[in-house]
């Protein structure tokens, strides 16, 4: 079972995917160290394939519910 996110709500990093899609319109995979755990990003939106697009300082990148929780 997939966590929803509101859109613009803040979320942390809790786990590291072994590589992470940029959010771009032809998304692009990246290493998973350009994001570190306890990394906060805002929702951007939810996309296909059970992927939310995630705004963090390092950029914009798709990232699946069981990587990311909200922050209170």
């Amino acid at each position: 079972m997939s966590k929803e996110f509101a859109i613009g709500s803040k979320i942390r990093v809790i786990a590291l995917p072994p590589y992470v899609k940029t959010a771009d319109t032809m998304p692009m995979l990246r290493p998973s160290d350009v994001i570190q755990l306890g990394n906060e990003g805002i929702v951007l939106d939810r996309r296909p394939g059970g992927y939310w697009g995630v705004r963090f300082a390092q950029g914009a990148f798709l990232m699946e519910s069981q990587y990311i929780e909200s922050v209170v």
